[in-house]
């Protein structure tokens, strides 16, 4: 390879003007020369900055694709060939295979390299024909691929290699990949190989049956069996093949996860049940019937007391169901440091009353327990309360007074004791104490706890801190002020203190002045100085600022005139991609203001386009002009984005408010799917609150069905 020349034609490319995830891609040419160079460390470098610049936790740009032709070359002429044929196959694998975008061009350019990529496949070195297996086969060009990998797998005796051409496959051609692999899963092959086979069975769609089941036992822990793929999707098999036989939601798939696990988790193999336990979590995000088909091997495995600790998660995530496990929890729980403070945390999930004794021994070094017992546990607790008990609200008490006590501590203690309200108005002391240090929530703590014969001396204390105090607690102590007299004072001078223009506070700020209604007639002045400039770009913080505003001068004065217009400002925004949730809450002001919003319809109706949108634009419009809602049609939309979890809760409100007349009977038949079926609905989000979400959208399906009927 002529390297002068090699990179006057690198040099040539206007790398300048190309972009990449950290700007221009200028710097590309001296990375390519670090490739070619003598330096393995630079080289090393070279390539890990490559994948943070133009393959950005797979995302492709413009300078990607034009880059490819020139690693290929690299690649070929021997620098770096096995890192730089990855690399490729990351790039092809981020990219698509039509339109105009950064993508079907860096898939394209990729392809285009395929003669180099295939030629590679018989490479001497097992590791090199594995790059280029996986390369070609993320190019998606099955056409040219295919014939090459079968080919050549006539002839493989590695197992890795051997294993990377059925997973590439797979990829390309999942039913004839199945076939291929039926034959691959005996006791006779290597590891390696039977997983990968086991795997293109599920991916080809294949039963699952008793030889499936057999052989994926019989490998456990199966994860070691793959640390040597490039499929990182397929990196956790067991957790793989669990999910995949859920997702295709039958009985039979169901009952063969289900046997799967049961008979992974009764593993004597301690790194088998890890694996048994991580898969079992992922079921219980993604199946309803998870928690109560797992309770009996999760019963079988608490028996087991060295193997309760490995599934402290998974015990969380079944709440009462692992009640076979409090003898063992409780026992690991009573212990010291951090072990102790894992087993606590898992027994708050699973049996709240008899972790809050422990919790109360040992309060001040349990900070994982006390995050669990606020709802902040993983799996376990999050919206519901935890139980009042007085030994741990005398422990809460001394440490609201200690002297390490830290402000993620002090917000911790003053949420459990909010809950608990008056019965915990002995630590009023210690939480006055507490104020200046957490501003933000303590004042809500205190007037949930205060009993009548204390408002008035709190309220003072609240009053000067509304005034005087931290200026980012000042809010919330004029709110604690109203909630414990009903004196409004202090939120009003508060409020206009932090409606400023472009400060943080101003969405909360709005959202407290409409609140107040009429009685905060003498903010309106401050509330449209606080209105962003619309001539300018504005950002999402600033427009949901906009949007609180909006409905706070029309609560406060009752006319639309100032509020409409702010109102179209927000929704006219050109990026809808970037503003789902804040149009969402445009449309939800408007439909608030009801027919004198009627100049928005317009601009609703588009919403209509995008899913997300569409449960809130329709309860706008129903508000405002029902008439330009056609009923099976909206219906259809609503179910549409229930079912795909966009804004499912508001879509079912839509659905009830738009009336049974509305329904067909297949909608009819959908809402009840939506309700009975056993995949989650509710999918994604913070892990902790996934599963309690669906159970809730699920009761509110069923309650939105009976309602329909």
């Amino acid at each position: 390879m002529d390297l002068t020349r090699f990179f006057a034609e690198v040099d040539a490319q206007p790398w300048v003007d190309l972009q990449h995830a950290y700007g221009s891609a200028a710097d590309v040419p001296d990375l390519l020369r670090a490739l070619a160079g003598e330096s393995a460390e630079a080289a090393s470098e070279a390539i890990s900055e490559l994948y943070g610049s133009i393959l950005h936790q797979g995302s492709v740009y413009g300078a990607t694709a034009r880059a490819v032709p020139y690693l290929a070359r690299l690649a070929g002429a021997g620098y770096r060939t096995e890192d730089l044929l990855v690399l490729l196959g990351g790039i092809a694998e981020g990219g698509a295979d039509d339109g105009d975008s950064d993508e079907a061009a860096c898939r394209a350019a990729v392809v285009g390299q395929l003669p180099l990529i295939l030629a590679t496949v018989d490479a001497e070195d097992p590791g090199l024909r594995r790059a280029a297996v996986w390369a070609a086969a993320m190019t998606g060009a099955a056409e040219q691929v295919l014939p090459v990998l079968r080919l050549r797998g006539r002839t493989e005796t590695d197992p890795l290699v051997r294993a990377e051409l059925l997973g590439a496959t797979a990829h390309l051609d999942p039913p004839g990949a199945a076939a291929e692999a039926t034959g691959a899963i005996g006791a006779d092959e290597p590891g390696e190989v039977r997983i990968a086979a086991l795997l293109a069975c599920v991916d080809g769609g294949l039963p699952w049956g008793p030889a499936h089941h057999g052989a994926m036992v019989s490998l456990l822990p199966a994860n070691v069996l793959v640390e040597g793929r490039l499929d990182l999707e397929r990196n956790e098999p067991l957790q793989y093949v669990v999910e995949a036989l859920l997702l295709r939601d039958t009985a039979e798939d169901r009952d063969a996860a289900y046997t799967l696990l049961d008979a992974a988790l009764r593993s004597a193999v301690p790194e088998a049940r890890a694996e048994a336990t991580w898969a079992a979590e992922a079921a219980c995000l993604l199946s309803r019937s998870a928690p109560e088909r797992l309770a009996v091997a999760v019963a079988a495995l608490s028996a087991d007391p060295t193997a309760v600790p490995e599934a402290y998660a998974l015990l969380a995530k079944l709440g009462a169901r692992s009640a076979p496990a409090v003898p063992v929890l409780a026992r690991l729980a009573a212990g010291e440091g951090d072990p102790a403070d894992r087993a606590l945390e898992a027994l708050v999930a699973v049996a709240p009353d008899r972790a809050a004794p422990l919790l109360a021994r040992d309060l001040g070094r349990r900070p994982r327990a006390l995050g669990a017992a606020c709802g902040f546990l993983v799996g376990g607790t999050a919206g519901t309360s935890f139980p009042y008990d007085p030994a741990l609200l005398d422990a809460i008490r001394t440490r609201l007074s200690a002297k390490d006590l830290g402000a993620d501590e002090t917000i911790r203690l003053a949420l459990l004791l909010g809950v608990w309200g008056s019965r915990a108005s002995a630590a009023l002391p210690e939480l006055r104490s507490a104020l200046p240090g957490s501003p933000r929530v303590v004042p809500k703590a205190l007037a949930a706890i205060c009993p009548p014969e204390h408002r008035e001396a709190t309220a003072e204390l609240l009053t000067a801190a509304a005034r005087t105090g931290p200026v980012d607690g000042r809010l919330a102590a004029a709110t604690a002020v109203r909630e414990l007299t009903g004196d409004t004072g202090p939120l009003l001078v508060a409020v206009a203190d932090r409606l400023t223009p472009g400060a943080p506070a101003v969405q909360e700020a709005a959202r407290l002045a409409a609140e107040l209604g009429p009685a905060a007639l003498g903010l309106v002045p401050a509330l449209r100085s606080a209105l962003s400039d619309s001539e300018g770009g504005r950002n999402s913080p600033q427009l949901d600022a906009d949007v609180e505003i909006a409905s706070a001068l029309w609560r406060i004065t009752g006319d639309p005139e100032e509020a409409v217009p702010v109102l179209a400002g927000v929704l006219a925004e050109a990026e809808p991609t970037w503003l789902r949730w804040t149009l969402g809450r445009a449309a939800r002001a408007a439909g608030r203001i009801g027919d004198a919003a009627r100049p928005l319809v317009p601009a609703l109706e588009g919403l209509l386009a995008d899913r997300v949108q569409i449960p809130s634009a329709v309860l706008a419009l129903r508000a405002i002009a029902p008439e330009s809602l056609d009923g099976p049609r909206t219906a259809e939309l609503l179910l549409d984005a229930a079912e795909q979890d966009d804004d499912a809760v508001t879509a079912l409100e839509a659905l009830v408010a738009l009336g049974p007349a509305a329904l067909t009977a297949d909608h009819h038949r959908r809402l009840t799917t939506l309700a009975e079926q056993d995949l989650r609905v509710r999918a994604s989000g913070v892990e902790p609150g996934i599963a309690p979400a669906d159970e809730r959208l699920r009761e509110q399906a069923r309650e939105a069905a009976r309602r329909l009927t």
